[in-house]
């Protein structure tokens, strides 16, 4: 068995990389970060393949920068689109499972509901427009796209928070005031768990297609943010509410935001529910600040 993970050193690659190296062993996986394959080069992208010849092949890969690729939707197109489509041939004609990971921003957040699979997709901007591409690119070749939300858990290699669930702990553990979302409704998602989760899905094989892969039940941040304080035991500073309008941010974000697992937990890879899933998070912070 041979796994490759790319963008393995951010937030999703890193966990990815951890639970695949616990379940297939050091030997078998292949952690490349963005240094070590450059998505936007298909001809390199199909020698890595090539040579490597994996039985997986797990994308976390993705440029990230939302209000960012407003400015520079070519990077974003880049990456998200024709990256993924450099991956999915490459992997289909290794004859290798293809995990691809891809957003709940490719919906416009206006059903007031969680989303399933079979919504359609309606993104805001170039982000989003570049990620829904990237998805398409990656159904041609029969892959999982597995789609994930406001993912959290833990520092970066260089210190840095990875989401916004990260950056709310890290103010709330060092008293810094915090502002929250209350119209931004959420299903926020531990690293860990889409990790486990893809693990499964491995093991499980259900058909190829799209899965949400998000924690159970839905939130606004503000909510989020107060389960958070409390399982930290935290009791200042105040959690201030605020609401997207108030922000200017350049690229619009959908509102409601919440996905539905429904269809991932039918195909016997339950999601654990966000509340539990921020009590765990929670304690994995108390224990690294000692």
């Amino acid at each position: 068995m041979t796994v490759i993970v790319t963008g393995a050193a951010g937030q999703l690659g890193r966990a990815l990389s951890r639970a695949a190296t616990a379940e297939y062993g050091d030997e078998a996986v292949v952690a490349m970060p963005r240094a070590g394959l450059d998505l936007t080069d298909e001809t390199a992208v199909r020698e890595a393949i090539r040579r490597l010849h994996p039985d997986v092949l797990l994308n976390a890969a993705a440029y990230t920068d939302v209000d960012g690729a407003e400015d520079d939707p070519a990077t974003a197109l880049s990456v998200n689109a024709f990256g993924v489509r450099a991956l999915a041939r490459a992997t289909a004609a290794a004859g290798a499972t293809f995990v691809h990971y891809s957003t709940d921003f490719v919906f416009d957040g206006a059903k007031g509901a969680p989303y399933v699979e079979t919504d359609d997709p309606n993104p805001l901007g170039a982000y989003a427009a570049s990620k829904l591409l990237g998805e398409w690119f990656a159904e041609g070749s029969c892959a999982y796209v597995l789609r994930v939300e406001s993912l959290f858990g833990g520092a970066m290699p260089d210190g840095a928070s990875g989401g916004s669930l990260d950056k709310i702990a890290d103010s709330l553990l060092a008293g810094r005031e915090v502002r929250a979302f209350t119209d931004r409704v959420v299903s926020p998602s531990y690293v860990e768990d889409v990790a486990a989760a893809t693990i499964a899905l491995l093991k499980v094989s259900p058909p190829p297609g799209v899965y949400h892969c998000a924690s159970t039940g839905h939130a606004t941040w503000h909510e989020v943010a107060e389960v958070l304080a409390r399982q930290l035991d935290v009791t200042t500073p105040a959690i201030r509410p605020t609401t997207l309008a108030s922000m200017a941010l350049k690229a619009a974000r959908p509102l409601y935001c919440a996905l539905s697992s429904d269809k991932l937990a039918a195909a016997g890879i339950p999601m654990p529910d966000w509340q539990d899933a921020v009590s765990r998070y929670a304690r994995s912070r108390l224990a690294a600040s000692g």
